[in-house]
C-alpha cells in the first residue's frame, strides 16, 4: 500500500504550486498530489479507492470552473468519509466557507494568503492529520482485537479502546479471515475476545484494567495526599484538571472508564466556542487530556471511587483496587449515565445490536445497514448524523411530536438535509427481536397504539439519563432525582439547616460537605452543554482556592 494521499486542488497554477511547495514537509509520511479542477480531483479520489489506498486530506480552492470547492469536498466525503476536508477561500468569501461547513461538513477553511505557513497553515494541517490518524483503521501490524460482533464482551473492549483514543484494528471472527491469526496466537473461540499486540503478546477476554496496564497506562497515584482530586474526566473534570494544575495545585483526575465522558463519544460538537467547523468529542478530549497532563495533572483511568469518607478538613477516597487517597478539595464531575431502555428484548441484545451512546465506536460495522437511533436530544442527533455516513438508512425514534423542544436547531436543520435520515415522531420502541443479534424492532405509535415491524440491524439508545452520584457519601444532599445540590439550591433545601454546620454560607458550587464541590451534569440545575460544563469545572477550581483560604 502506498503512503496516504494529500490532494491539493486549484485552477490557478501559481497557487497550486505554492500549496504543494508548502506541503513538502509532509512528504515523508504522505503522498502529495495535485489537480487543476474538481473533476480531475474527484477522478483521482476514486482511483485511490479502487487501488485500496488511503486519502488523508483534500485541500481545495472554492472558486473553480465546472465544480466549486464545496461540491468537490462533499463528493470526496462519499468516497472517503473520514478524510479531512479543507476549503481555500479569499478573505471576502466567508459566506462560501460557512455554506461549506453546513452542507459539505468541511473540517476547516483557510483564507488566502496564509503566510507565514509556520503560523497559519502547518498548525491547522498538523492538527487535522493527527485527528485523521486517530480515526483511521491502523495497519494490520498494530493492535488487533478479535471477537464476535454480537458479543457484549467484545463491545466492552472496543468501547474502552475507542474511548481512550487507542488505535486498533477490529477483526470480526464471523466475517473476516481470522483463522490464521487465531492459530498463530494459540487462541480458540473460548478465549474471545482477544487482543493481539504488535510484540506478539496476547490478552484473552481481558478486563479494561488489564488492557490499560499492558499499554503502560498509569493506574497508581504518585502521592497519598493531594490538594485537588477530581472524579469524572468529562468536560467539567478535564477543565478542572487543567485549571487546578496550571494554578499550582497538586491535582489528580480519576475516571472509571476513560477521559471524555458522554461528550467524548460525540461525533461532532458544533456549538463549542472557537470551533466554527465543529469538533469531535474525541478530538476535544484528546486536546484537553494532553493539556492537563502537560500542566502537571495526573490522569488515571480506568479507576473507580467506591467510597468517600469525610475527615474534616480532608476527604478520604477508597478506590476499586483497595488503595486510598486523601485530598483537601474534592470535585464531583461524574456527569450522567444512560438509563436502560425498558422495552422487551433490549437487555437481552445489549452489546449484540443494542448500544448505549456508542455510535462512533460501532458505526463502521453497520455500513449499508438499517439502524435506529432512540432519543431526541443533541447526543441522539449527533449520533444519527455520524451513523448516516455509513448506514443505508437511519431512523430517529422519538415519543414527542418533534425535535424542537429537545434538540439544538443546527442539528435539526442538518438532519432535515440528510437524505438517509428520517424522524419518526410520536413513536416508541415496543420490543426488539432477533436470534443472537438484533434483526427487527417493533415500533408502536404513541397516537393510536398501532404497531409495525421494522427490519433493522442495530439500535443506538440515547434516552434519558440519571446522575452518577451514588458513589458520594450520604452527607452530600441530593434532590429526588439524585442530582447533587449546591449553592442556592442547597440553601433552599428543607434539610439544609441540619446538613450545613458552617457559620458561612456554602460557595456557589459547594455541596453540603465543605470542600466538596460538584460541577457539570451531576449538579442540580446544571445546563447540559459542553461549554457550561467546562465553565463550571474551571469555576470549581477558583472556589477551591476560596475554600482553602478559609481552612
Amino acid at each position: 500500500m502506498n503512503k496516504p494521499a494529500l490532494i491539493v486542488v486549484d485552477d490557478d497554477p501559481q497557487v497550486l504550486a505554492a500549496v504543494k511547495r508548502d506541503l513538502r514537509k509532509y512528504r515523508d509520511q504522505y503522498s502529495v498530489m495535485s489537480a487543476a479542477s474538481g473533476q480531475e480531483a474527484l477522478g483521482a479520489v476514486r482511483e485511490l479507492k479502487t487501488r485500496g489506498d488511503e486519502l488523508a486530506m483534500v485541500i481545495s480552492d472554492q472558486r473553480m470552473p465546472g465544480m466549486l470547492g464545496n461540491e468537490l469536498l462533499a463528493g470526496t466525503r462519499e468516497v472517503f468519509p473520514i478524510a479531512k476536508r479543507v476549503l481555500l477561500t479569499a478573505y471576502s468569501d466567508t459566506d462560501a466557507a460557512i455554506k461549506a461547513i453546513n452542507e459539505a461538513h468541511i473540517d476547516y477553511y483557510l483564507s488566502k494568503p496564509w503566510d507565514p505557513p509556520e503560523e497559519r497553515l502547518y498548525p491547522v494541517v498538523d492538527d487535522l492529520l493527527e485527528e485523521w490518524q486517530a480515526e483511521r483503521e491502523p495497519e494490520a501490524k498494530g493492535l488487533r482485537l478479535i471477537g464476535h460482533q454480537w458479543s457484549a464482551r467484545s463491545h466492552a473492549v472496543k468501547s474502552f479502546l475507542a474511548s481512550n483514543l487507542i488505535p486498533y484494528r477490529w477483526v470480526d471472527v464471523d466475517r473476516d479471515d481470522a483463522a490464521a491469526l487465531l492459530d498463530s496466537a494459540g487462541v480458540d473461540a473460548a478465549d474471545l475476545p482477544v487482543l493481539l499486540f504488535e510484540d506478539g503478546f496476547v490478552l484473552r477476554n481481558p478486563e479494561p484494567r488489564e488492557v490499560a496496564a499492558r499499554l503502560n497506562r498509569p493506574l497508581a497515584a504518585k502521592y497519598e495526599v493531594y490538594d485537588l482530586v477530581i472524579v469524572g474526566a468529562g468536560p467539567a473534570g478535564l477543565a478542572a484538571a487543567v485549571c487546578g494544575a496550571s494554578e499550582g495545585l497538586q491535582t489528580l483526575l480519576l475516571d472509571r472508564h476513560a477521559p471524555g465522558g458522554q461528550a467524548g463519544t460525540s461525533s461532532r460538537i458544533e456549538n463549542y466556542l472557537g470551533f466554527p467547523q465543529g469538533v469531535s468529542g474525541g478530538e476535544l478530549t484528546r486536546r484537553a487530556h494532553a493539556q492537563a497532563a502537560r500542566l502537571g495533572a495526573e490522569v488515571l483511568a480506568p479507576l473507580e471511587v467506591t467510597e468517600v469518607s469525610i475527615e474534616a478538613p480532608f476527604k478520604r477516597l477508597t478506590l476499586s483496587d483497595g488503595r486510598q487517597i486523601v485530598t483537601k478539595v474534592l470535585v464531583a464531575a461524574t456527569g450522567m449515565i444512560y438509563r436502560e431502555h425498558p422495552a422487551a428484548g433490549v437487555a437481552e441484545h445489549s452489546g449484540a445490536g443494542v448500544y448505549y451512546g456508542a455510535a462512533t465506536t460501532e458505526a463502521r460495522v453497520f455500513r449499508g445497514c438499517r439502524v435506529l437511533v432512540v432519543g431526541g436530544g443533541n447526543s441522539a442527533g449527533q449520533g444519527a448524523m455520524h451513523l448516516a455516513r455509513y448506514a443505508k438508512h437511519v431512523s430517529i425514534v422519538v415519543r414527542r411530536d418533534g425535535l424542537r423542544d429537545t434538540m439544538s436547531q443546527y442539528l435539526i436543520e442538518q438532519i432535515a438535509r440528510t437524505p438517509n435520515i428520517e424522524v419518526l415522531t410520536g413513536t416508541e420502541i415496543e420490543r426488539v427481536e432477533g436470534e443472537g443479534k438484533v434483526e427487527r424492532a417493533v415500533l408502536k405509535s404513541a397516537v393510536d397504539g398501532a404497531s409495525r415491524v421494522e427490519p433493522v440491524e442495530a439500535l443506538f439508545v440515547f434516552i434519558g439519563t440519571r446522575p452518577h452520584s451514588d458513589w458520594l457519601p450520604a452527607d452530600v444532599l441530593r434532590d429526588s432525582m439524585g442530582f447533587v445540590l449546591t449553592g442556592r439550591e442547597l440553601i433552599a433545601a428543607d434539610s439544609y439547616a441540619r446538613a450545613w454546620k458552617e457559620s458561612r454560607e456554602p460557595l456557589t458550587l459547594e455541596t453540603s460537605v465543605p470542600g466538596l464541590f460538584a460541577a457539570g451534569d451531576v449538579r442540580c440545575k446544571a445546563t447540559n452543554r459542553v461549554a457550561s460544563a467546562v465553565g463550571e469545572g474551571s469555576m470549581a477550581v477558583r472556589l477551591a482556592f476560596e475554600y482553602l483560604a478559609l481552612t
